[in-house]
């Protein structure tokens, strides 16, 4: 069976409640970079899965925290 990284990724997270969805992000978080392949398939769920405004939310939190 061949399984690409999403998928691993996903199947990884599916059937988590949300308490436990939270510590799988709050774990990644200032990990190791092999944890960032992982939050970008998350972020990428969200991104497909929510509107224009939230899209526009996310952006502008990601804007004003950049380092300048």
């Amino acid at each position: 069976m061949n399984i690409d990284l999403r998928q691993a990724i996903v199947q990884r997270v599916q059937g988590k409640s949300t308490e436990e969805l939270t510590d799988v992000i709050e774990g990644s978080i200032d990990s190791t970079d092999q944890a960032l392949p992982g939050l970008g398939v998350l972020f990428e769920i969200i991104w497909k899965n929510t509107d224009e405004p939230t899209h526009s939310t996310l952006v502008q939190a990601l804007k004003d925290h950049l380092p300048q």
